[in-house]
């Protein structure tokens, strides 16, 4: 992690865009630390580091059963944009519910228009994502519980951080 001795990233100027894939990181903070969520207004005041932002959108997958009209409008109130879709049940009884295509889309679309993506989540069919930006000259960083995250994927970032128990809240 590159920080100067007071806190703030060397690259203060860069415009920023955060990518936020809840559902990754809802199942990963669930499955490592009991009964907590991923506080996202700790989380986003973390990544930007006083940097410029430009967007920070958060995906999710809603289904009937969870009412998730309080999460969304927190998000929102904080800053982030919030995209959703419905889990789709195919006939087989298996489901769908990724946003990986809608972020690749969002993330090199917006790509001219900043310097550093920060991609929240431990997904590793991203790492063709973080190649392709990185080669557009934008820096990549990943943030995620480090259990949770294909290793590919950390490799490929322009910088990796994990995320610990401080960006968690309990329920």
């Amino acid at each position: 992690m590159y920080t100067s001795q007071n806190g703030d990233a060397p690259f203060k100027n860069q415009r920023m865009a955060v990518f936020a894939d809840v559902q990754n990181m809802f199942y990963s903070a669930r499955n490592n630390y009991y009964d907590s969520r991923l506080d996202y207004d700790k989380l986003l005041a973390a990544v930007l580091k006083g940097r410029p932002l430009v967007r920070a959108i958060a995906y999710l997958v809603e289904t009937e059963e969870v009412d998730q009209s309080g999460f969304k409008y927190l998000l929102k109130s904080i800053g982030w944009e919030v995209r959703t879709k419905q889990l789709k049940i195919r006939p087989d009884g298996s489901t769908k519910g990724d946003w990986d295509m809608g972020i690749a889309i969002d993330a090199i679309s917006i790509s001219h228009k900043i310097d550093t993506v920060a991609l929240v989540s431990g997904d590793g069919d991203f790492t063709a994502l973080v190649n392709h930006l990185k080669a557009s000259g934008v820096r990549v960083e990943v943030y995620s519980f480090e259990r949770n995250t294909a290793s590919e994927l950390i490799n490929s970032a322009t910088d990796y951080y994990p995320i610990d128990e401080s960006f968690l809240r309990r329920k």
